[in-house]
């Protein structure tokens, strides 16, 4: 039987095999990976690692979870800030990609919610449906303060996140630039490109 979740040594250690299987499905694709791969990425027994976790997609299951949840809770911070729409929008694409990069290694499962039986393939979709709505709102709060353009905020914010959420699949965390800055860069892109002309 899984450990208990909510120790916060048991949080720690889940969060470790988190990250050694995000780099393994980055490595060999979430299809082909196996358990005896992330257990031996962490010198580990696939045994001890099913005290963690009971297979591979309660892995994935955890690493999108995990991610969406802090992903909320940073667009709740960001919100409550009263920044400009310009900042909180930086501020949120910034955010994003720490997660995405640094915190959970850049794993591709972000994106394989094929792979989830369907209760918990809907309670992903439902969190990110909420955490979209959060980027429509900053674009929308922008466009209505006329310091941006005028456009759609879905259409801006599916963009947004598509762009941000496909640099899990290019980006190499010893490559020759820093994830903080490509977030910086990709923020005042979206920034910029977004920005009323006067």
């Amino acid at each position: 039987m899984p450990a208990d979740p909510r120790s916060r040594k048991t949080l720690q250690r889940r969060l470790d095999i988190a990250r050694a299987a995000a780099a393994v499905f980055r490595r060999k694709g979430y299809a082909s990976a196996t358990t005896e791969d992330i257990a031996g990425a962490l010198g580990m027994t696939k045994g001890s690692l099913y005290y963690y976790f009971r297979d591979k997609s309660d892995i994935l299951f955890f690493c999108q979870n995990y991610s969406l949840d802090r992903l909320l809770s940073e667009a709740a911070r960001i919100r409550r800030s009263g920044a400009p729409p310009a900042a909180r929008l930086r501020d949120l694409v910034r955010a994003q990609m720490a997660l995405m990069l640094d915190e959970l290694a850049g794993t591709a499962a972000h994106i394989q919610t094929d792979a989830l039986d369907r209760a918990r393939w809907r309670k992903l979709i439902l969190k990110r449906d909420r955490y979209e709505r959060e980027v429509r709102a900053i674009v929308a709060d922008g466009v209505k303060r006329r310091v941006f353009r005028s456009t759609d905020p879905a259409t801006a914010a599916r963009a947004i996140l598509g762009a941000v959420n496909w640099t899990i699949t290019w980006f190499r965390p010893k490559g020759r630039r820093t994830s903080e800055e490509v977030a910086a860069d990709f923020a005042e892109l979206f920034v910029d490109g977004l920005r009323a002309r006067r």
